[in-house]
C-alpha cells in the first residue's frame, strides 16, 4: 500500500565492461600499494640478512636467535660453531643467526 514495489536491475547493457573496470581498479592499486610499501622492502631485507649470514666466517662476532651473543670458531655448510665464553663452545644452525656484529663499532660486554 505505502511502500513501493523494489525491481532488481536488469542485467547487462552497454556499460557493463567500464563497470567492472571501475570495480576492480581499486583492488588493483590497493595491490599495488601493498607491494611497493610492504613486500618489495622485506624481500629486500630477507635478501640482505641471507647475504649476511652466508657470508660468516671464523672469528665474526655473532647474535643467535637466542640472545646468545658470542665468536665464531668454525662454519661450514649449515652449521656455525661458536663461543660464548673461553672454552664453552655451541653449535648453531646457520639460519637461526640473527646479526652479525661489526668488531670496529661492537663495544665489550662487561669492560
Amino acid at each position: 500500500m505505502f511502500i513501493s514495489p523494489a525491481f532488481a536491475q536488469t542485467a547487462g547493457g552497454e556499460s557493463s565492461g567500464a563497470s567492472m573496470l571501475v570495480q576492480m581498479a581499486p583492488l588493483v592499486l590497493i595491490f599495488v600499494v601493498f607491494y611497493f610499501l610492504l613486500i618489495r622492502p622485506q624481500q629486500k631485507k630477507m635478501k640482505e640478512h641471507k647475504a649476511k649470514i652466508d657470508a660468516v666466517k671464523k672469528g665474526d662476532q655473532v647474535v643467535t636467535g637466542g640472545g646468545l651473543v658470542g665468536k665464531v670458531v668454525r662454519v661450514d655448510e649449515f652449521y656455525a660453531e661458536v663461543e660464548l665464553a673461553p672454552g664453552m663452545k655451541v653449535k648453531a644452525v646457520k639460519s637461526t643467526l640473527t646479526d652479525v656484529i661489526d668488531p670496529a663499532t661492537a663495544k665489550p660486554a662487561n669492560d
